[in-house]
């Protein structure tokens, strides 16, 4: 007698989906990246403008990568969409990247900022400048050593409990969520009314600003530089679209979910960061980009609020990643499971632990892959280098809207993107015109995200040799 299948049940209220998108996204960029687009814009204007201009294209993306989603919501994520979509070789690649990029260097950003929290309350050691300024082709793998060991060791204390099968997975994500939102309100509240800042500060650019127009091309780099940063902030918007089929009503639900979900995070995204440049002038954001292990959060609040308020921020900041690298080390090794099962990944990495039922090679071939990609560079080189894949892949889902259309015009769709045609095309020419222009801009992290791809192609056809 054949086993009966389980069918997806629509329990998920418009509520409920709201929360989850945004609680899905909120995490450490905001604590940190306001630095870094201050050092490329150089005007708090801009800066603001950028967070909004970030959420609207993550919003864009999201409504367009939701309709494919919505249609393989029971088909297993990504990889096998992908392989719907284009075909066994673009479903690997996903894959790959997700391990040789994405996912890995996702775990190596947040744990870095755990370290750099860390070290905010009790300094981290350095190695001698002789030793820490050794080069290796392009990378300082010895610099800013005491974060960096750290960083290595959270991972691999991670890895290994996960290997144990430690779960609560979901609790955690609440409490982190919650840990997060007081955090944000804290410095919003306190640092309006106590932080002795100005709206002077809103008139008063960095000091090596330039005025442009907007059509100069110097603006443009600067703005698509900034973005690249702004995303890390964002980047989660497209986990709710997986549960398409989960979402009651979701041809209403889910399009008003992501639009909600995403305009909250917009707003909170826009407030934090109007309090960060009240309090502090932008040349002071510079600064703090400027030093390694530096957070603007902290810095903002350390203005205001002396030692003592940036022992507690430094504490909610190690809790919170703390909890959000636990739990980007625990889900992708499941893709690499699926894809060892097909024969397109390290044959090791389809192994179940006999005692603990985790797919533990898989756990730490990924682990000692972060681990490496730690000593490759910063925390801000690594999210840059995330998101510049990140988003070719987020591209080629939105472009699979028009291919689906054209390829099963009658296929059951749960949910249609709002303003077809016109908001995925717009998405998909945002998502070419950002990895042409990181290309100019960052081209050690382009060049090494693209490097990093292409690595798989060899193994592809490696693994496919006896494959008829």
């Amino acid at each position: 007698m054949a086993k009966q299948q389980g069918q997806l049940i629509r329990s998920l209220t418009l509520g409920a989906a709201t929360l989850l998108v945004v609680s899905s996204v909120i995490g450490s960029g905001v604590y940190k990246k306001v630095a870094p687009m201050s050092a490329e814009l150089l005007s708090p204007s801009l800066v603001l403008w950028a967070w909004v201009l970030a959420g609207v294209i993550s919003l864009c993306g999201a409504l367009s990568n939701a309709e494919i989603a919505g249609m393989m919501a029971d088909s297993g994520g990504e990889y096998v969409y992908f392989r719907k979509i284009y075909g066994r070789f673009m479903g690997f690649l996903w894959g790959w990247t997700t391990f040789a990029v994405i996912k890995t260097a996702a775990i190596a950003g947040i744990a870095y900022v755990f370290s750099q929290a860390f070290n905010a309350i009790v300094p981290l050691p350095h190695l001698p400048a002789s030793i820490e300024n050794v080069e290796f082709l392009v990378f300082k793998p010895f610099e800013n050593a005491g974060v960096k060991a750290l960083t290595i060791s959270l991972i691999l204390v991670l890895t290994f409990l996960n290997t144990r099968g430690l779960r609560g997975a979901a609790a955690l994500s609440v409490w982190i969520t919650l840990s997060v939102i007081v955090a944000l309100t804290g410095i919003v509240v306190s640092g309006l009314l106590y932080g002795g800042g100005s709206m002077t500060n809103f008139q008063t650019p960095a000091v090596e600003y330039v005025p442009r127009s907007w059509m100069d091309f110097e603006l443009i780099k600067a703005m698509f530089a900034a973005l690249l940063a702004a995303f890390w902030a964002y980047e989660g918007w497209n986990t709710v679209g997986f549960l398409g089929g989960e979402i009651q009503n979701p041809n209403r639900n889910l399009p008003l979910a992501l639009f909600s979900g995403m305009m909250i995070i917009i707003g909170a995204y826009a407030l934090v960061n109007f309090t960060y440049l009240y309090v502090l002038p932008i040349d002071q954001l510079v600064d703090v980009h400027e030093q390694k292990n530096d957070i603007a959060a902290v810095a903002v609040v350390r203005h205001f609020a002396g030692d003592v308020g940036a022992m507690l921020i430094s504490i909610i900041i190690i809790v919170t990643t703390l909890g959000c690298t636990n739990a980007t080390i625990l889900m992708p090794p499941r893709v690499y499971y699926a894809m060892a099962k097909d024969g397109l990944f390290f044959p090791r990495a389809a192994d179940i632990h006999p005692t603990y039922h985790t797919p533990n090679s898989a756990l730490w071939i990924q682990g000692i892959w972060a681990c490496v990609l730690v000593l490759s560079g910063s925390f801000d080189q690594l999210t840059d280098m995330l998101i510049f894949a990140a988003f070719f892949f987020y591209g080629a889902t939105a472009f699979g809207v028009f291919v689906m259309r054209r390829r099963e015009p009658d296929a059951v769709r749960p949910y249609k993107v709002w303003g077809y045609p016109v908001v995925p095309a717009l998405f998909v020419l945002f998502c070419v015109a950002l990895i042409v222009i990181t290309c100019i801009n960052h081209p050690r992290e382009a060049g090494l995200g693209t490097v990093l791809m292409m690595t798989g192609v060899p193994l592809y056809f490696w693994w496919n040799r006896n494959r008829r």
